[in-house]
């Protein structure tokens, strides 16, 4: 943005003297006081009021369980429907008069008047769409998804979210402010899975605000059954998301010290690095020193810093907290988002993954219902109700927003393959919110009697991203620079939706 110098007073409307002489000049490139505006955002300037729970939340949890789970057998069954729709799982009450989900969660049942559900999510892309789904990408088409670092895509919600506070903050964060767990998206689903999909990065934002990655190292501790495709042979697996030994840990991937690295060696090169520093911004002022420079003070953080080492040390838990989370690789990675909100993080992720083969995890194209029996609704069961109610307990809901969230839903119909399977359907689904200003105790949007189409208020995904930064206090509508500094909106045609909030 072209600046102007001049005296800092300011006008009745709020605006300076300096930013009118900005506006002027600004016309004679064509751009108007709307463009003016949108610059403004995307400076980091704090917005004026936008409403209703601007701002409540201080920390965002997302919960993104890859493949989709199915809308009939979560949050929107259709008791009544044909038994081919229905499928083999009945429905429960839960504490919201009138409301059902499915029977394999029962203590989410128990606490639907602490959540926000909504019925009505629909988008045009029935496929593994994540970089559709959590970034505010206009044009978009499928095949982008195997090209993580297409230029054409657009940043992730927590990669946004990072930009913003590091340049509202202008500090280093104690621990970082977008974090990602258990592990790189993708990255562990077996040798046919080797192609890491798009979605969790930067972007045009550039690499310095990809999520901050955890890794997770320890043992599966319950074989589980495990088919390479739907007519591929059987294998036995120890899925972590079924089951994890306790010793099993999160440390940050790429964060550690050699051994022989003492603390005196590691101050003494800091020292070093610091002078040197001096040197090159004298050198060159260019923006990429300041990048460069970021990530030696990130890494050194990360080194050094006992805070973040602590937050991930999820064995200072309570046996009976750990337990009660789940002690399976998503119930311990909700416990962590948890520790890494106390400590100071403001995005975390927490991708529930495909583990050796693909369509594992929540693609449920063939053992469907032995799947979502045994190894994954009473993991989601667990882990997502052991922290809504933590979070509740320890007065820290109103100030979280947690989001379970993934790609799309599953087809009405149930498909004659090995066990059975719904495939992917996006024309309508369910996904479930709680804390950080969202409302309690509703339920959002309606889908026909077979769960297939939208018939009452259609939510976008887009929306969603919207709501996230409104609720972060963030302008939705703010616009960033790419690498050139041209502005973009950061969802897209997304809307906050008001009606989720309390």
């Amino acid at each position: 943005m072209l600046q102007l110098l001049g005296t800092p007073r300011r006008f009745c409307d709020g605006l300076t003297r300096r930013d009118w002489l900005q506006i002027g000049a600004l016309g004679g490139l064509g751009l108007g006081l709307s463009d003016f505006f949108q610059l403004q955002s995307a400076s980091g300037r704090q917005p004026v009021d936008l409403g209703n729970r601007f701002g409540q939340a201080k920390a965002c949890i997302l919960l993104l369980p890859y493949g989709s789970p199915p809308q009939h057998e979560t949050f929107d069954p259709k008791p009544d429907a044909p038994v081919e729709v229905r499928g083999e799982f009945k429905a429960i009450s839960t504490v919201l008069p009138g409301v059902q989900i499915d029977e394999h969660l029962p203590r989410i049942a128990k606490l639907m008047d602490r959540l926000t559900v909504v019925r009505s999510m629909t988008h045009p892309f029935p496929a593994h769409s994540t970089a559709y789904v959590v970034s505010g990408i206009p044009d978009y088409t499928p095949d982008l998804e195997s090209r993580p670092r297409d230029p054409r895509h657009y940043p992730y919600i927590g990669s946004v979210v990072d930009y913003v506070l590091r340049r509202r903050e202008e500090t280093v964060a104690e621990v970082p402010r977008n974090i990602a767990l258990p592990w790189k998206m993708n990255s562990r689903g077996g040798p046919k899975a080797a192609a890491v999909q798009a979605g969790p990065y930067a972007a045009f934002l550039g690499s310095t605000y990809d999520p901050v990655l955890t890794e997770f190292g320890g043992k599966g501790s319950q074989a589980v059954e495990r088919y390479d495709g739907a007519n591929g042979p059987l294998h036995h697996v120890y899925d972590p998301f079924v089951g994890i030994e306790p010793e099993g840990r999160f440390n940050l991937a790429g964060a550690k010290l050699m051994p022989d690295m003492t603390l005196n060696r590691m101050n003494s090169r800091r020292d070093l690095l610091g002078q040197l520093n001096d040197v090159w911004r004298k050198v060159d002022s260019a923006s990429a020193t300041g990048q460069i420079g970021h990530f030696q003070q990130m890494a050194m953080a990360m080194l050094t810093d006992p805070k973040l080492h602590q937050a991930l040390n999820v064995q200072s838990e309570p046996s009976s907290m750990r337990d009660n989370y789940g002690m399976n690789l998503f119930g311990q990675s909700c416990l962590l988002a948890r520790r890494l909100v106390e400590a100071g993080s403001r995005f975390i992720t927490v991708f529930w993954d495909e583990y050796e083969f693909l369509n594992t995890g929540w693609d449920t194209h063939w053992n469907h219902y032995s799947r979502l029996k045994d190894q994954l609704l009473p993991g989601f069961d667990a882990g997502f109700s052991g922290l809504v109610q933590d979070l509740d307990e320890r007065g820290m809901l109103d100030e979280t927003l947690v989001v379970w969230m993934s790609e799309h839903g599953r087809t009405p119909t149930i498909s004659d393959v090995r066990g059975a399977g719904r495939d992917h359907w996006s024309r309508a689904y369910s996904i479930a919110l709680a804390g950080g200003g969202v409302g309690r105790g509703q339920v959002i949007g309606e889908s026909d009697r077979v769960g297939g189409d939208v018939i009452s208020n259609p939510v976008s995904p887009k929306d969603i991203l919207a709501t996230i930064l409104h609720l972060l206090g963030i302008d939705p509508h703010i616009m960033l620079p790419d690498q050139l500094g041209r502005p973009h909106s950061v969802v897209g045609h997304g809307q906050v939706r008001r009606e989720l909030l309390g």
